[in-house]
């Protein structure tokens, strides 16, 4: 990424928050600033940055919007909402950074999951439709209608552009880590495509958060994820070999860590927990901290894992968790233990979409000495994933035991 792609991505969701604030209509200044951020990365890199860049951003985006509002049918949807546009003098407008109140809008409950998401990648993260679309694997014509889609429910909810009144906001707060959770994760294990991960996901997950961890630093859950995200992060060098090829966690370059970055989330996990309510993600970076700061896959301290598993149930119990945890059962207490424990997930119909169940049951099939049923399940989870990466490595790791 560019140092221009970095400063508008940064400068994006403070453009359209101070656009919304003045005008409202969320839909309309969101497409000015998209296609104020189009005019900026084509002259900016040409022209030089301008002295002030949002105020420059500003001044194109109003123009923009001022074009919009003088066609005849906005005319008559600004009748219809008693919309008044008002001439932007940037150097005049409060130099407040709005992100948070854009957040938590693009994450309102009126919305679906991937609608929050998208909408959260383009408003919030700055990315185009096309960048989106790319990284979900669907047609640009497609996310655009999702997008368009997801900014008309917004106005017809009459979300009001600000934080959520006290009442509502830890609410609400879940939902906006859940979507910058997903979207790391999609952005560290691509569920579908040619490539294991996509960057620009992780690394836009990971400034939102951190983003959201300065305006709120007394949240321990956004800590928690915060630190999740840095702990995991740390080992995407390591999780692929010279050709490409899935490398496991226990057969890592540890070497090949980024141990400032695990330095960074080990201190941030260890300065929240204990200070406030413990949540699930803060549990599950003490996990991936304890992984971390192993010498050695022979050295992890699996019986404070599972320890932590165990908490960790009891506060957000679901079948991703048994799964992580039926690992770390086998581990302490032998590979027969965690496949019985794996076998409490076959009928649950939330696995079914999921080559998971199949890939982490060969795995401990392999551990216990049965080759055969390690083979068969392995297939079977190659079968079931749509990522070429890892259809390529369980492949593999059947035709090793043949």
């Amino acid at each position: 990424m560019t140092e221009t792609e970095d400063l508008l991505r940064e400068l994006a969701p403070q453009v359209l928050g101070a656009l919304v604030r003045r005008h409202g209509q969320f839909d309309a200044c969101e497409d000015a600033v998209q296609e104020a951020l189009l005019v900026a990365s084509q002259r900016w890199p040409v022209d030089g940055v301008p002295e002030n860049p949002r105020s420059w951003l500003l001044t194109v985006a109003n123009r923009r919007l001022v074009d919009a509002f003088r066609s005849e049918s906005a005319r008559r949807r600004r009748e219809e909402a008693d919309v008044v546009l008002r001439p932007v003098d940037p150097e005049a407008l409060p130099d407040r950074d709005d992100t948070l109140a854009l957040l938590f809008m693009c994450c309102h409950p009126s919305l679906s999951p991937p609608s929050q998401l998208a909408l959260t990648l383009r408003a919030v993260g700055g990315l185009s439709t096309a960048a989106i679309a790319n990284a979900f694997l669907v047609p640009e014509a497609t996310m655009a209608q999702r997008i368009s889609r997801a900014k008309q429910t917004i106005r017809g909810s009459g979300a009001r552009f600000d934080l959520p009144p006290p009442g509502e906001r830890a609410e609400r707060l879940r939902v906006v880590l859940h979507v910058l959770y997903l979207m790391f994760n999609e952005g560290y294990t691509a569920s579908a495509g040619p490539s294991l991960r996509r960057g620009d996901l992780t690394v836009e997950a990971i400034r939102l958060t951190r983003m959201l961890h300065d305006v709120l630093p007394g949240e321990g859950e956004v800590a928690g994820l915060l630190a999740l995200m840095l702990l995991t992060d740390a080992r995407r060098d390591a999780r692929t070999d010279d050709e490409g090829m899935i490398v496991p966690l226990a057969e890592q370059d540890r070497d090949r860590w980024d141990r400032d970055q695990i330095d960074d989330g080990v201190a941030l996990i260890t300065r929240t927990l204990g200070t406030t309510l413990v949540g699930p993600y803060q549990l599950q970076a003490a996990i991936a901290a304890v992984h971390d700061e192993a010498p050695s896959a022979d050295e992890t301290d699996w019986p404070q894992i599972l320890a932590l598993y165990e908490v960790l149930e009891q506060v957000s119990p679901g079948p991703v968790l048994t799964l992580n945890k039926a690992v770390a059962v086998a581990m302490v207490d032998g590979p027969r233990a965690g496949l019985a424990l794996l076998g409490t997930l076959d009928d649950d119909q939330r696995m079914a979409t999921t080559h998971r169940l199949q890939a982490v049951r060969a795995h401990l099939l392999e551990m216990a000495g049965d080759l055969q049923g390690a083979r068969a399940s392995y297939l079977r989870a190659a079968e079931k994933t749509a990522s070429l990466p890892e259809q390529r490595y369980l492949a593999l790791r059947a035709a090793r035991l043949s």
